[in-house]
């Protein structure tokens, strides 16, 4: 065992008993957390332990909502490429959980372990997987390393890394190229991405590079008829121009109020919809909110019986419906943009043939910013007087608009297909 290794161990494990007992507090008392324990440590259910051995079983782990999206569809794709394999899907989160299950219908949904030696060795000695997957950025030390032990191969699919995570990989290097050796493929992105993860200390004749996978989930989610659904439920008129603010960050909001009362000074009957990236922070939007003199509803206050919009701005505190949002944005702005933390995925947008509004930090979304920016369907931001003027260009100019929302809606279509492409180096690890 690797010295770095054994003192990752140490360090993890040792973190972990001596904040036990706070972490243990902390989750009675505020209820987080509270769903799935034994899992994360390890016990995962029955229903996910190897009873046969005949057939191929993957194990895909995906942190966020969007990754849990492009797992299903690189599940879709292995079904067709090694018939009969079984897949467990792991998440991090009780949302992304019930993502996970609601796509998938069945029961081989999970919380991940935490990345303590233990955890994963139980997890992984119940469940019996051939080959683990983790999506995009999911790098854990204690997985790779107990995997390799235990003779079961890896892989990063639809890998990511980002310009500003790299920074700080380059000051661990060789602790994460020792972590790297226990990777079999490196499914990349992009050239950028692939770059990276050699710097990082990838063997380069495991890296390839098959696209981004999104761009497929995307046009598997996208149906029409989501658009009358949203308008019913926000309680727009035909032709009402909504401002859609989604993924927001601490330190958005502002500048965003500060471009809608530029909007209402053109266009005055113009709703806001702020969907932050975190509901937690609801209270803070609504204080704000409060403060700038802005009527506002709750989204979940529009499910009450007799529940009807209003109020000019409505703050989305439920999780799961930005991307059927996005469907009656007049103006899309795509967050954590304007403030430096990497930007949010601007294809959710796009697919529905609108253009997309971002800050200058798009520096985890780079491919996806060039593909819009090529067709005039993406528009970057800096400040609340640009943000403002691009806005009611935009509202102002209807068909122009809509034209350069088809072109970046056409580009993305033109991109699909790496998920299979995807699918298939699992497939050849498998095989």
């Amino acid at each position: 065992m690797h010295p770095l290794y054994t003192a990752y161990k140490a360090l993890t494990s040792g973190l972990f008993i001596s904040l036990f007992p706070l972490f243990w507090g902390y989750t009675h008392v505020t209820g987080r957390y509270r769903k799935g324990w034994k899992e994360r440590m390890g016990f995962i259910p029955r229903r996910v332990h190897r009873e046969k051995h005949g057939s191929s079983r993957v194990w895909i782990h995906a942190a966020s909502l969007g990754e849990v999206r492009v797992a299903a569809s690189i599940k879709e794709h292995l079904k067709d490429l090694i018939p009969g394999c079984e897949t467990i899907l792991s998440t991090t989160t009780e949302h992304g959980q019930d993502l996970a299950r609601q796509i998938l219908q069945d029961d081989m949904a999970v919380y991940a372990p935490l990345d303590l030696f233990f955890a994963v060795r139980r997890a992984l000695s119940l469940a019996g997987p051939d080959l683990i997957v983790f999506m995009e950025t999911e790098l854990w030390p204690a997985w790779l390393n107990e995997a390799h032990r235990m003779g079961i191969k890896t892989a990063l699919i639809n890998g990511r890394i980002s310009s500003r995570s790299i920074k700080r990989y380059r000051k661990l290097r060789p602790f994460f190229r020792k972590v790297l050796e226990n990777v079999d493929a490196f499914s990349m992105i992009s050239e950028p991405d692939a770059r990276r993860i050699r710097e990082m200390g990838a063997d380069p004749q495991r890296v390839e590079i098959h696209g981004n996978a999104k761009y497929d989930s995307l046009t598997r989610l996208f149906d029409p008829a989501m658009e009358s659904e949203v308008r019913k439920t926000l309680n727009l008129q035909p032709a009402q121009p909504v401002f859609v603010a989604g993924s927001t960050r601490t330190g958005e909001e502002p500048i965003i109020l500060d471009v809608y009362e530029r909007i209402l000074k053109v266009f005055p009957d113009t709703v806001l919809v702020i969907a932050p990236r975190h509901i937690v922070r609801t209270p803070a939007i609504e204080s704000l909110l409060r403060r700038r003199g802005f009527a506002y509803h709750l989204r979940t206050a529009l499910n009450e019986e007799g529940g009807k919009r209003t109020a000019p701005v409505v703050i989305m505190n439920t999780f799961g419906t930005l991307f059927r949002l996005y469907s009656v944005g007049t103006v899309n702005f795509c967050g954590a943009s304007l403030v430096p933390l990497g930007g949010q995925n601007p294809l959710e947008a796009a697919v529905w043939g609108k253009v997309v509004l971002y800050g200058p930090s798009m520096e985890d979304f780079l491919d996806a910013k060039a593909l819009l920016e090529n067709e005039g369907a993406g528009i970057e931001v800096s400040t609340a007087d640009s943000f403002a003027e691009k806005a009611i260009w935009l509202l102002k100019h209807p068909d122009l608009a809509r034209s350069r929302g088809e072109r970046g809606r056409a580009a993305v279509l033109r991109n699909q297909g790496a998920g299979r492409r995807h699918a298939k180096v699992i497939a050849r690890l498998l095989r």
